[in-house]
């Protein structure tokens, strides 16, 4: 069966159809904060969902052999105050999960990078949450798991 729609449907339609969008990108990001924070636990079991966000940007501009990270770039990445990100990293401090070290191109400035304890954690963390996300991923078809990696990305960039 056909169903036609006419240009008079079409609004309605669309305003339908983006209700249902939002419903489940607020299902999937309240999914993302519990799971944030059920993922922190692993790292450390006082880190909080917070913490967590401010650990993996912190390994993610180090990922390439680099130094470490200015606190204002992870600020800026993650969108948050300078504050807050300044908290988050005396709490991660204190779990000796990262460490402050020396900037080699200023010598007045630190850098941010993970501990080897820290490092260590957070990659057990990271191989265990990819063996669980492709787990619920090898059920679909390449085509939906290629249109979701397209769509996805168009949302983020109109997002940003």
């Amino acid at each position: 069966m056909t169903v036609h729609t006419s240009e008079t449907d079409r609004p309605e339609q669309s305003e339908r159809l983006v209700a249902d969008i939002e419903q489940e990108l607020s299902a999937l990001f309240r999914r993302s904060r519990s799971a944030s924070l059920r993922l922190a636990r692993r790292v450390h079991p006082e880190m909080d969902a917070a913490g967590y966000a401010l650990i993996s940007q912190i390994e993610l501009g180090t990922a390439s052999g680099g130094p470490g990270v200015r606190a204002s770039d992870v600020a800026q990445a993650l969108g948050l105050d300078k504050s807050t990100v300044s908290r988050g990293i005396t709490q991660l401090q204190n779990l000796g999960l990262i460490e402050r070290v020396g900037d080699p191109d200023d010598g007045r400035a630190r850098l941010l990078r993970l501990t080897a304890v820290g490092a260590e954690r957070f990659g057990a963390m990271r191989t265990q949450r990819q063996t669980e996300f492709r787990a619920i991923l090898e059920r679909w078809n390449p085509t939906d798991l290629g249109d979701l990696g397209r769509l996805l990305s168009r949302l983020n960039a109109d997002l940003s």
